[in-house]
């Protein structure tokens, strides 16, 4: 495989839309491309954690992806570790590693020779690492881990980025819900008080305790009457023609 310039992965990563790509989106791609550009790379995924939950949010290959799983279940390896430190982690050969013995035992008979993680400070409850797997022992050198934490600097503002983005436009959907439910409540509570004679402060109470008698949520009570008043109304319109 021809490698990718990195200049050119850089300026693909910087200039990614986020507008254009949600979060596994953006992964996917700097996964893709940290594989196509970085020297002795057979597989590459990346690790998110929050709090003691990680998970591989993209990966090029099963290798890659049950590589990261087996780290997971240790509950420690060189990822976990990268992205604990925010560090760098090289396994130059797993039948030589000491530090993680187990899980690096395990990944050479995977068929794993080397790796090399990189923590990703992603946001402040969020950390995660760009993992680089090699079939070949000692795959990287000092050029190649210099590369690779360049490139990890790269990822970590695209995916700061992206996951701020991301948490904005569900912040957005959740504002623009939460109007929309004010919206129809507040119907719902005006037919009430039209039918009722009543306060506002009645109607509220009048759809609540039918919100909880009924085990509905007080939205869908709500839109629940505004259309039943809705198909009277148009009922009756059309008996008076």
């Amino acid at each position: 495989m021809t490698l990718l310039d990195p200049t050119a992965a850089f300026a693909e990563l910087g200039h990614i839309k986020l507008d254009e790509a949600n979060l596994d989106q953006v992964l996917s791609r700097v996964a893709d491309l940290a594989r196509r550009t970085l020297p002795g790379a057979s597989e590459v995924s990346v690790t998110l954690i929050r709090g003691s939950d990680a998970h591989t949010a993209a990966y090029t290959g099963p290798l890659a992806l049950t590589l990261d799983e087996w780290q997971y279940d240790h509950g420690r390896g060189p990822c976990l570790d990268a992205a604990a430190a925010a560090a760098t982690m090289s396994v130059p050969d797993m039948t030589k590693e000491t530090r993680w013995r187990d899980w690096a035992n395990q990944a050479a008979d995977a068929g794993a020779g080397s790796s090399l993680s990189i923590g990703l400070p992603v946001q402040e409850k969020v950390t995660g690492a760009l993992n680089v797997y090699s079939v070949d022992p000692e795959a990287f050198d000092d050029d190649a881990v210099a590369l690779a934490q360049t490139f990890a600097g790269y990822v970590a503002v695209a995916l700061a980025n992206a996951h701020l983005y991301d948490t904005t436009a569900t912040l957005a959907q959740q504002l623009r819900a939460a109007m929309e439910s004010r919206a129809i409540i507040e119907q719902a509570k005006g037919i009430i008080m039209g039918e009722r004679r009543c306060t506002a402060e009645e109607a509220f109470s009048l759809l609540r305790k039918v919100s909880q008698d009924s085990n509905r949520k007080l939205r869908d009570v709500a839109t629940a009457l505004v259309a039943e008043a809705h198909g009277r109304s148009t009922t009756d319109g059309g008996r008076s023609h």
